[in-house]
């Protein structure tokens, strides 16, 4: 058989056989990493794959831990995790609650809004699914919300830190997509990329987010209009609404000050990401510490749950290199390149066939570990194809928000299961979530139609 050929079959086969590993319940990291050293191993004795590509493996590592881009993510998990032990979340949903209460679906809007506040100082999905599910589901419960709605509006507001910056995703992304950029621009005759920041896909997500925001929104309302005993109101006693300006200031004063402090330093090109994530990790702790909740046991905690998130993203990243390397050296690149741009349609086409795989994958794998694997291989094709590079990160972490609501392994369906009432059924909450699933299909899709969305504010970045 041609070399060439076996190659494309063996990587091929390998990109599935790790799906498989995947949903026999294998650690990810290990899956990556031990499947493709196992192919590379066959691919060596059939003379398609040369061994000493490993060599590259130890500069990669030493590039990702010395990349000061990379440093912001433990920074931006520390000030997450942090503001999460400072119980932000629980003032802000109980004041938000109060200050709604008396409308309609009033309630779903509180959590959407402290969701949307949340995503844009922590961005940490497990803290904030599993806080909003402890405070809010019982209240939305007992008010005789509709426990799908309830459960859809928590997990869906709860995941909105993948797309509103700063989120530790785009920082990946940023990262990744600005080094294939530049190597494709240099392989079309321009040695003078334009670079890609994470500065300018924290931009160019900013006004998706706050679409997205609006649209669930927009449908709670939708609800409360055409159901109305889906999401009842909720009327506050007279005696709460006394002080309730000055609850509203105190919840969300600070939290804002932190935001505008974070993001408006990195769209205004005071700081970078990682100068940022340091303010806002200095910034949580002052917060803390102003509630009093700033102890030596909190910081140690802290500290402990940072290292132990950070370490898993990384180490899903360094599996992820292997098996970028057999894949690549074997020629699934080319196999992919081939398959992209033989499509009818050109461009288009190729990037919502893109979409459609990275959706899919989204029921079986978490966010991380799709651009890890997907992005190297797809990306420096549709760049080369002239897709604007901030477009194309602004979409996949829109699409790849899904990831934590599509089961069975959607981890904002396990976070609010782990807290919600045993009488409620694991069904009910799937059912929930799929208008919202919907609702994020939408906003890709007005992505796609109006890239300008994406693209106008990094201008002015």
């Amino acid at each position: 058989m041609d070399p060439v050929l076996l190659g494309e079959i063996l990587a091929g086969t390998m990109f599935f056989g790790i799906i498989g590993f995947l949903l026999l319940g294998f650690p990810v990291a290990f899956t990556l990493a031990g499947t493709s050293l196992l192919f590379g191993a066959v691919g060596m004795h059939f003379g398609v794959f040369d061994p000493s590509n490993f060599g590259s493996l130890p500069n990669r590592y030493i590039g990702y831990m010395t990349n000061e881009v990379l440093v912001a993510v433990p920074l931006f998990i520390f000030m997450g995790v942090m503001l999460e032990r400072s119980q932000i979340a629980e003032q802000l949903l109980l004041t938000m609650g109060k200050l709604f209460g008396n409308m309609r679906g009033g309630l779903g809007l509180s959590v959407i809004i402290v969701g949307a506040m949340l995503a844009a100082s922590t961005g940490v999905v497990g803290a904030t699914v599993v806080t909003m599910g402890l405070i809010s589901l019982p209240a939305m419960i007992r008010a005789g919300y509709d426990p799908k709605l309830a459960s859809g509006v928590i997990c869906a507001s709860g995941t909105l830190g993948q797309i509103v910056p700063p989120s530790t995703v785009l920082i990946f992304m940023g990262d990744m997509l600005s080094g294939i950029n530049a190597q494709v621009q240099m392989e079309k005759g321009n040695f003078a990329p334009v670079p890609v920041s994470v500065g300018d896909l924290f931009a160019g997500a900013l006004l998706p987010g706050l679409l997205l925001v609006g649209i669930y929104m927009a449908y709670v309302v939708f609800k409360a209009i055409t159901d109305p005993e889906s999401c009842p109101a909720t009327p506050v006693p007279a005696d709460e609404k006394k002080d309730l300006l000055r609850e509203v200031c105190v919840a969300m004063v600070p939290p804002l000050l932190l935001i505008m402090a974070v993001l408006g330093s990195i769209l205004g090109g005071i700081a970078t990401p990682t100068e940022a994530a340091s303010v806002g990790a200095v910034g949580a702790m002052i917060l803390a510490a102003t509630r009093l909740r700033l102890s030596f046991k909190v910081l140690k905690e802290t500290m402990i749950s940072t290292a132990s998130i950070t370490c898993m993203v990384f180490i899903i990243l360094f599996g992820a290199s292997v098996f970028s390397i057999v894949f690549r050296m074997m020629g699934g690149d080319n196999l992919v390149h081939e398959f992209l741009t033989n499509l009818p349609g050109a461009t288009v086409m190729a990037v919502l066939v893109v979409m459609a795989i990275m959706f899919l994958l989204g029921f079986i794998l978490d966010t991380f570990e799709i651009i890890f694997i997907v992005i190297p291989i797809t990306a420096p094709i549709l760049l080369a194809l002239d897709v604007d590079p901030v477009w194309l990160g602004v979409l996949v972490g829109v699409n790849l928000q899904t990831s934590f609501l599509t089961p069975p392994f959607g981890f904002a369906l396990f976070y609010l299961r782990g807290v919600a009432p045993e009488a409620m059924p694991t069904s009910v909450i799937y059912k929930g979530v799929i208008p919202f699933v919907g609702l994020q299909m939408l906003t890709i899709a007005l992505l796609f139609v109006f890239p300008q969305i994406a693209t106008w504010l990094p201008q002015f970045v």
